[in-house]
């Protein structure tokens, strides 16, 4: 990928939906929720604090993780669909 974030942001690319429940039951394409769950892809330098020191990300490439529901901004790269947010808006990740 060809795209590096700035300061405190991070790229994810977001986990597929469900396409079926644990009952069995076939998911439409217009009741899947998107997930709220995904992979780390780029990250940025890091936070700079008002005293111009960079903090680093406590996240890096390749750490799956859990984000907010509206914290996100979605792009696309070279045909992929990418999400985009800031470090404070991943809420955990996942071990």
């Amino acid at each position: 990928m060809n795209l590096i974030p700035l300061h405190d942001r991070v790229i994810v690319k977001a986990s597929q939906p469900e396409e079926v429940t644990k009952g069995g039951i076939i998911i439409p394409d217009t009741a899947k929720e998107k997930p709220l769950h995904g992979e780390i892809m780029a990250v940025g330098t890091g936070k700079i604090t008002e005293d111009g020191k960079i903090v680093p990300l406590q996240v890096k490439v390749g750490d799956k993780v859990l984000y907010g529901k509206y914290s996100t901004n979605e792009i696309n790269v070279d045909g992929e669909e990418f999400l985009m947010m800031r470090e404070s808006d991943i809420f955990a990740i996942v071990k």
